[in-house]
Formats: structure tokens, C-alpha cells, sequence
């Protein structure tokens, strides 16, 4: 990660405790990077003091994605802004089809964030990212202004290899196709509401945030027709279906008895006046695949445990275009629609 105008000295004050702190020069900065930042990411090239990284030419196409996270609390059940980072790109590039080959981070670090939380982070990071099988390459790292930044700011940057000769996106969605749910929804989205607003549940809800690369890989590789692919984060079921039938022109008719809840989920949207179809995951995803593909596409996403409860949750149909309709539990039908403000801001 290359040096910055910012400045930041690793004070460490009388109890022990060690913050970023504004101002002073460059050697302070290489000091955070060598002390904090590089050791936390094992033997990345990042490590190079290097202003970018050189990757060796691939045969195939190229994917790229890049997103930031902004989560608040950076620590919540079942994961961090670190881990979420890596998972989130990942399930970018998986999305297109892509196998993962490496990320960029850049961090904006707020003056006063405890260095210990830093580490945490980084090693989350780097785990994260291990278990992916990628590796940090290149990035950038900035200070700002006590006030100006809730602590840390992560942004992603990652490029996939696309093996196959498969498009896969809304263009490939066809009428008759079958949605299938790799899980239970919801769990990330009130796992980090929990932490922030401190709500006490019989037990604690765990984010659903991980890894979906592998078990899409595995589907393409046993040669499945896959149409389209979409991670279920912002807006969560709901907002992800609808995007992809405005796109495709088409329906989305789904069964609310097929798609599962957590029953303590379930609980926690009852009291708080949420629907779980909108509310975030990071670690779900939707195929949309052809009718006769169902049953072995099932059979493979069974075998990796993110998605060992794959199940069909309903049809693409002609009619009605552009439109998702969910059948109730008790047979009615209704339209549903995007949020025009998100349920539960700061989840990612």
C-alpha cells in the first residue's frame, strides 16, 4: 500500500492503548503500514512498497468489481468490515462467473481508531482472503480528520478469470426458468442491527456473511446451463429479483412458504416492522437457471455447507413484465416491490 500526504504517528498513551492520530510526515505512515498493515497480510505481493501491482497475462475473459464498505458497527456476530469486504468483492466477481484471483483494499482510517481494532480488522481481512484462495495485491491507505470518517472505510477492488463461455447476467433469463435460493434470508441484516441499537434476543443471530464462489465454480463446472447470478446484499430477495426482472423484462413469481426464515429472524422483523424479503445478506445468492438443470443444481450446491440448503423458491414467467409477484403462505398474491429508502442503512 503506497504512502500518502496524510500523516499518521502510533502514539501509545500511558494504559497501553494505541490510536491513529492526524499530522506529522510520511515516516509515521510507514511506520503504520510496517507495523499494523503489512504483517496483518502475511506474504501478499502488497508488501512490495510498490505504487501497483504487475499480474501475469491469463487466458479467458476478465472480470472486475469494486465496492466499498461502510458497515457500522465494524464488529458484528458472525463477522467484520474486514471478513465483509473480502466476501462481498468475491461474491461480485462469483456472480459474473468469475474465479477470484486478486483484490485491491484501500482504507480511510479516522484520526483516533484504536490500532488494536486495526489489526483485528487486517487479519480478518487477510483470513478472509486466504480462505478465498486470492491474495491482496495493491492498495492505498489515508488518514482523516477525527469526525470525518467512523473510524474505517474499506473500498475493494477485485478481478476474476472467467473460464466458461457462458453469458451470464439478466440478458440470459428466460420465461420458464427456475429461481433457486442457495438459504435462509435475512440473518446479516438483523444481526447488525442487533449489534448497533444493542437488542437483546433469546439467542444471538449470526450474519449469514461468507464465501459463494466455491459452490458457483462447482455449478460450472459440472457443465449447468446457468442464466444469471445475484448476491442478495442491499435491498436484499426482493430488491435482487426486481432488478434483474426490470433488466430481463420478464416475471419473477415466487412462493413466500418456500423461502426460509429463522424463526428468530422471522421474530425480530415481526417486532420491528421489517420484511425479510428486503432486508440485507451477504453470504446468499439466487440462480436462475433452466427447469431440467433444477434437481442436479440442487445436488451440487448441496454439497458446500453456504449452501447446503439450496432450494427452488419459483418461475420466470412472460407475463407482466418487469414485475415480481409473491404467493402468500394463505394462496393470496402480491406485487412486490423495491424500497425507495433502505430498510436498515450502513449494513455493508
Amino acid at each position: 500500500m503506497k504512502d500518502s500526504t496524510i500523516s499518521c504517528p502510533i502514539p501509545h498513551d500511558e494504559g497501553g492503548t494505541v490510536q491513529l492520530s492526524h499530522g506529522s510526515g510520511g515516516v509515521m505512515m510507514h511506520r503504520l503500514l510496517d507495523e499494523i498493515i503489512f504483517p496483518s497480510l502475511g506474504d501478499s505481493p502488497v508488501c512490495a512498497h510498490h505504487d501497483g501491482a504487475v499480474l501475469p497475462a491469463t487466458g479467458g475473459r476478465l472480470a472486475f468489481t469494486t465496492d466499498s464498505y461502510v458497515v457500522r458497527p465494524r464488529f458484528f456476530p458472525g463477522g467484520d468490515i474486514g471478513s465483509m469486504a473480502v466476501h462481498g468483492t468475491v461474491n461480485d466477481l462469483a456472480m459474473c462467473g468469475a474465479r477470484p484471483l486478486c483484490l485491491s483494499v484501500g482504507l480511510i482510517l479516522e484520526e483516533g481508531l484504536p490500532l488494536n481494532e486495526l489489526r483485528r480488522i487486517m487479519e480478518s481481512l487477510h483470513t478472509a482472503a486466504t480462505g478465498a484462495g486470492i491474495q491482496v495485491v495493491t492498495g492505498d491507505t489515508k488518514v482523516v480528520d477525527r469526525g470525518k470518517g467512523d473510524g474505517i472505510f474499506i473500498n475493494t477492488s477485485g478481478i476474476g478469470i472467467v473460464e466458461h463461455s457462458l453469458e451470464i447476467g439478466p440478458a440470459a433469463i428466460r420465461e420458464g426458468d427456475a429461481i433457486l435460493l442457495s438459504g435462509d434470508i435475512g440473518r446479516h441484516g438483523i444481526a447488525v442491527l442487533a449489534a448497533r441499537e444493542s437488542l437483546d434476543f433469546e439467542t444471538t443471530i449470526q450474519s449469514d456473511s461468507a464465501l459463494l464462489h466455491e459452490p458457483v465454480l462447482a455449478l460450472l463446472a459440472a457443465g449447468l446451463p446457468v442464466h444469471c447470478l445475484r448476491d442478495l446484499t442491499r435491498g436484499g430477495l426482493a430488491a435482487a429479483l426486481k432488478e434483474l426482472m426490470l433488466d430481463s423484462h420478464l416475471t419473477a413469481r415466487i412462493r413466500e412458504v418456500d423461502i426460509p426464515v429463522e424463526t428468530q429472524v422471522r421474530g425480530a422483523c415481526e417486532m420491528l416492522g421489517l420484511d425479510p424479503l428486503h432486508v440485507a445478506n451477504e453470504g446468499r445468492m439466487i440462480a436462475i437457471l433452466p427447469e431440467e438443470s433444477v434437481e442436479e443444481a440442487i445436488s451440487v450446491l448441496s454439497e458446500f455447507p453456504v449452501t447446503q440448503n439450496a432450494l427452488r423458491i419459483g418461475t420466470i414467467a412472460g407475463e407482466q413484465k418487469g414485475r415480481v409477484v409473491l404467493e402468500s403462505i394463505v394462496g393470496t398474491r402480491r406485487v412486490v416491490e423495491m424500497l425507495h429508502g433502505e430498510q436498515l442503512p450502513r449494513i455493508c
